[in-house]
């Protein structure tokens, strides 16, 4: 009998909708042992650790959250090392992976796997007995995501995009109890999500300080020392908004730029263009980042930030393992 794992945070803004139409609905279905994992209070990484150790070789999980709650399914999948699939449903502000991905409710994902809940005859009959070989119906597809590297330890994979500097400081305004609050209202997610990450309260408010990122060389080439973000994008989206070429099925290659955006007619400039064409960048196989003294840099992967300290080199590629997904 295959495994289907829901995971899902019970404090998101959006649980209620998960419980009415994942939680509950799932109780029905039939072939599949259910099994659910509860995002814990810590951070994104330990939930990913911790969901790591559950996961078999087989397993169909579901993510039914935000980005951060798709972080836990994904960096489980991929550190677990088991042949498992992910699909991922959107119920978060920016659902960053879940657009990438395209499905956008709980049946559309049986409509491939076959199953009785929300399969089609014809799905059924082609449907293997494994989710795993269930691939060959034609949804079930690689995605190759970044691989970040901290002073040469894993730091987290990273399926959309990720960056260092000031951008990744702005998600701070996130864990801000206000912000929650809104966050749990139609009219709160909708202001929030389009202009929350567009950092311009945070840019606002902080812009006196002058968020430079300590010197430091890209692939051996000496960067400004006005340079406040650096952002390697790999799927079609950005904070919702801002826009990019789908490199997520490519091997190889993402794409990746350096940006001074301190001031705000460069800010402006890049959010426009985001969000009308796509984000500036070029396509890279890697980057390496060099510090030229040890520095404290904020470094985020779909709006989940962390701090690190006396950091000396960050490196960035793709993954050589890729993540089995259902796409839309």
């Amino acid at each position: 009998m295959n495994r289907l794992i829901i995971v899902y945070n019970p404090r998101s803004s959006r649980f209620s909708d998960v419980k009415k139409e994942v939680l509950d609905k799932v109780t029905s279905l039939k072939g599949y042992m259910i099994g659910k994992y509860e995002v814990e209070k810590t951070n994104v990484d330990d939930n990913a650790k911790k969901l790591a150790k559950l996961l078999q070789d087989g397993d169909l999980v579901i993510s039914a959250g935000g980005d951060a709650t798709a972080i836990v399914a994904s960096n489980a999948i991929l550190r677990s090392n088991k042949s498992a699939t992910l699909a991922v449903l959107p119920y978060g502000n920016f659902n960053d992976l879940s657009r990438t991905l395209g499905i956008k409710n709980f049946d559309r994902i049986f409509t491939w796997t076959g199953d009785a809940a929300g399969g089609t005859p014809a799905a059924r009959r082609r449907t293997s007995s494994t989710v795993g070989e269930a691939a060959a119906a034609g949804p079930v597809q690689k995605l190759y995501p970044l691989e970040i590297y901290v002073d040469g330890e894993l730091f987290r994979y990273a399926t959309c995009y990720a960056t260092i500097g000031m951008i990744a400081e702005s998600v701070e305004i996130y864990d801000v109890k206000k912000t929650r609050q809104k966050l749990k209202t139609r009219f709160g997610r909708f202001t929030e999500a389009y202009f929350g990450l567009s950092i311009s309260r945070w840019y606002f408010k902080n812009r006196h300080k002058k968020n430079y990122l300590p010197e430091f060389k890209l692939n051996g080439r000496l960067q400004s020392k006005k340079t406040s973000d650096y952002i390697a994008i790999n799927g079609r989206y950005m904070a919702r908004v801002l826009k990019s070429p789908d490199y997520s099925k490519k091997p190889k290659l993402f794409r990746s730029q350096t940006f001074r955006l301190v001031s705000f007619p460069r800010l402006f400039r890049f959010m426009a263009t985001s969000i009308l064409y796509k984000v500036p960048a070029t396509d890279t196989k890697g980057d390496t980042i060099e510090f030229l003294k040890p520095a404290t840099i904020a470094i985020q992967t779909e709006g989940e930030q962390k701090i690190f300290r006396s950091v000396t080199k960050i490196e960035i590629r793709k993954s050589e393992n890729p993540l089995k997904v259902i796409r839309a």
